[in-house]
């Protein structure tokens, strides 16, 4: 699971043992979206944090949504992938739901309305759909 907060950008395989283990799929470096540092860069140590989730991070406002989204595979047929996704607070699920990328379309058909866990989710995808 990663931070809720982190907004990952481009891929950053160099610098993980086992980059197929991330939350992600894969190491990303990114930016912050936490109220009041909307765009910051995080330094390397604290871009390790921010793809592992939990991160104890000055920027993380004490009152959240979450601390961090966790996300699965649900279902491959195919032509179509759902990914499951889970909200967490303090170790606990919240929202969670459904995403389905249709690949036939290279669109996706039922994304998330909250930035944050779309990116996040098409982040998640691209590392799945590059080794099938």
């Amino acid at each position: 699971m990663c931070c809720f907060y982190f907004i990952p950008r481009k891929r950053q395989p160099a610098g993980w043992t086992h980059p197929q283990r991330l939350p992600l799929g894969d190491g990303f470096e990114g930016c912050c979206s936490a109220p009041g540092h909307d765009g910051e860069l995080p330094s390397d140590q604290e871009l390790k944090q921010c793809n592992l989730g939990y991160a104890r991070c000055p920027r993380l406002p004490l009152e959240r949504a979450a601390d961090a989204v966790r996300f699965a595979v649900g279902r491959d047929t195919g032509e179509e992938l759902e990914i499951a996704y889970v909200c967490e607070s303090n170790h606990l699920p919240g929202d969670h739901g459904k995403l389905i990328f249709s690949r036939a379309a290279s669109a996706w058909l039922a994304p998330h309305g909250e930035m944050r866990i779309q990116c996040k989710a098409e982040c998640f995808a691209q590392p799945y759909l590059e080794r099938r």
